[in-house]
């Protein structure tokens, strides 16, 4: 069973993204910013971050530089999410592999995980997908 690091300070969108995500047959750990989610990744090393970009303490960007610096981390792909539109995120940041826009639909989610999770089988490079 594959496993999706869900990382968003919002307890409402977590928890929908977690239902979403466990009824597609994931099994999904969660964390409520990015300093708790980089603790995550070394207890339960997922296939996939749906990462939030704003968030208190350690935002979205913020982990996704922590993970690139990192070569443990560095080939995880992550999906960004933002109430902004994708343009602004990636000028903040631009190593994601793709760009959920909240809200979102529940299709949406399933689509991008098992996008992502497809093109990103066998590849130790996620810049590729950017």
């Amino acid at each position: 069973m594959r496993t999706v690091l869900v990382v968003d300070d919002e307890f409402g969108v977590a928890e929908v993204l977690e239902s979403i995500l466990t009824d597609a047959g994931y099994n999904v750990v969660s964390a409520i910013n990015g300093r708790q989610g980089l603790a995550r990744l070394s207890k339960a090393r997922p296939d996939v971050v749906l990462l939030d970009f704003m968030m208190p303490l350690v935002n979205g960007p913020a982990m996704l530089r922590a993970m690139a610096a990192d070569p443990a981390y560095r080939t995880i792909p992550v999906i960004m999410m933002s109430s902004l539109d994708e343009e602004t995120v990636r000028r903040e940041c631009d190593r994601f592999a793709a760009f959920l826009r909240k809200p979102f639909r529940a299709s949406a989610v399933r689509d991008a995980v098992a996008r992502v999770l497809d093109n990103n089988r066998g590849s130790d490079d996620v810049s590729d997908l950017s």
